[in-house]
């Protein structure tokens, strides 16, 4: 017989990791801009201010320490235009649905933990047709803490069943890498995504390029 999977539940970040959204994110952003009489960001600027959330988002793109009242008028213009356009561009990266469906095959745990909302990710996951494959989506306003925090990690753990030895995190930022870490798990890094540099930087065991690479990692390779 051959062996099963060295880790039995995989824990995927969204944005940047399975799915490519950076253009609806960032034509939300200019849209506030706009109609905050701001000039437009490049799609790359915008990019780099995802990954703690869309309240985090919203202020890096105001800039200058903003006061607490902009950035509540900004976050709800934000959050209603990304709201009804989350899926005007955003697909799966490359290999990214292969490999859910290997994984699946493999009998491994799926799971989704991220700073987005969970209304919204689920919205996504399942308008690509992902959502099925996942046994939990936690989100950023799903626990009363979100990442680095651990807290998602042990709450999946306990959705999940398993040990704290046979969960996967998979992200693409330094957020990700600083959650697995508290959370005393193993970490993959995908260099596919927002952030590689602040990935790499944080100095992660392993990082793959291309999706395919994560069953190896899985198996334990």
């Amino acid at each position: 017989m051959q062996p099963g999977p060295r880790y039995r539940h995989v824990c995927f970040d969204l944005d940047g990791t399975l799915v490519d959204s950076r253009a609806d994110l960032a034509e939300a952003v200019n849209r506030v801009l706009a109609e905050l009489g701001r000039s437009p960001m490049p799609i790359a600027v915008v990019q780099g201010f995802v990954g703690d959330g869309a309240r985090k988002l919203v202020e890096r793109a105001l800039g200058a320490e903003p006061a607490a009242e902009r950035v509540d008028d900004a976050l709800a213009r934000f959050l209603d235009h990304y709201g009804r356009h989350l899926l005007d561009a955003t697909r799966p990266y490359p290999g990214i649905p292969q490999l859910l469906e290997a994984l699946r095959a493999r009998t491994v745990t799926l799971s989704v933990l991220t700073n987005k909302p969970e209304g919204m990710s689920r919205a996504i996951l399942d308008g690509l047709g992902l959502g099925r494959l996942f046994i939990a989506v936690v989100g950023g306003d799903t626990l009363p803490r979100r990442k680095p925090d651990p807290a998602g990690v042990e709450h999946l753990l306990q959705l999940g069943g398993g040990t704290r030895d046979e969960i996967l995190l998979v992200g693409d930022s330094a957020v990700d890498v600083r959650t697995a870490r508290a959370a005393g798990t193993a970490f993959c890094g995908v260099a596919w995504g927002l952030a590689p540099e602040a990935l790499r930087a944080e100095a992660p065991d392993r990082i793959i390029s291309d999706p395919s690479e994560l069953l190896a990692v899985v198996d334990g390779v």
